[in-house]
């Protein structure tokens, strides 16, 4: 009685191509156990991510008579509203993430150095703050700086002037006043685990080796946590241009600061212009997001050789 012959094996002991090709057909049930749990979050953001992006798409080349074209976006490019909405969203995005990171890179930094007391008080500070957004703390501001606010009134009653010492809350300078309460603790609360990549005992290497401080900063410390900062910039930026809620309850002052996220509710609230418009803008802020998340991960990546 001959034994059966034994499997054919690779060299190095890898599998046969027949058994190869066997450990890769496709098997339902194994399919249903790897993927089954993560079935409900992925049909979730098919149907509140993957497919409204894609109808967006659609509805900014669509034209009423059934065809496709470039018309949504020539008229929102020559439209002088739109254009202002635009470069206010860039610039208040940008002005936003480079005062959050030029104050909250250093607090951040601060917290790290911290006893457990100190850091768990600021922390659950930086909490509150970054959570205390949308309708009430543009009503918190309003009450505060506006025209009628309690600290503009008190300021007035002691210097005995007649305008208000704060710009309006819905123009440029008033907006950027609002966003920086929640997007530096926002800032802080995103780098803060990344700047304690930065070892105490690097510093001490370079004191042994009689490099300064400066040195130090320069050559090992700056390198190390700017790719951090940097994706921490982008996250502002991209969560700034994409606020809508504080924007809408500041809008009404005079002097309000025209942005992407209020043209498009003002043009879904009125339908004057048709859906094309607001779909061209939704796009546009899609592209700036995806590109801004690019970006981040790009950072990350540079920034992980050093975990």
């Amino acid at each position: 009685m001959t034994s059966p012959a034994p499997e054919p094996v690779a060299a190095g002991g890898a599998i046969s191509p027949p058994r190869a090709a066997a450990a890769t057909r496709f098997s339902p049930r194994r399919f249903l156990s790897d993927w089954g749990p993560a079935l409900p979050l992925l049909l979730f953001t098919l149907a509140t991510l993957v497919l409204p992006a894609l109808m967006l798409v659609h509805d900014t080349f669509a034209l009423p008579d059934g065809s496709y074209g470039f018309e949504h976006i020539t008229k929102v490019a020559a439209n002088p509203v739109d254009r202002q909405a635009i470069g206010g969203s860039l610039a208040l995005g940008l002005v936003q993430a480079t005062i959050a990171t030029a104050i909250g890179a250093p607090a951040a930094w601060l917290i790290t150095k911290m006893r457990l007391g100190g850091r768990a008080f600021w922390l659950s500070l930086m909490n509150v703050a970054s959570n205390f957004a949308g309708i009430g703390l543009a009503f918190g501001f309003v009450a505060l700086i506006g025209s009628t606010g309690m600290l503009t009134l008190i300021i007035k009653a002691l210097f005995g002037i007649d305008d208000n010492p704060f710009p309006s809350t819905g123009s440029f300078s008033g907006m950027n006043i609002v966003y920086l309460y929640f997007n530096v603790p926002m800032f802080v609360l995103l780098t803060l685990p990344a700047l304690s990549v930065l070892k105490s005992d690097w510093q001490e290497a370079a004191e042994v080796c009689k490099a300064t401080r400066r040195q130090f900063w320069r050559y090992v410390g700056i390198p190390v946590l700017a790719p951090f900062v940097v994706a921490g910039w982008l996250l502002i930026f991209t969560w700034t241009i994409g606020v809508y809620a504080v924007a809408y309850a500041v809008a009404a002052s005079p002097g309000a600061q025209k942005l992407i996220t209020l043209q498009i509710g003002t043009t879904l609230e009125t339908s004057v212009f048709g859906l094309g418009r607001a779909a061209v803008l939704s796009v546009l802020l899609m592209l700036l997001a995806v590109g801004a998340t690019v970006l981040y991960r790009l950072s990350l990546k540079r920034a992980a050789r050093w975990l």
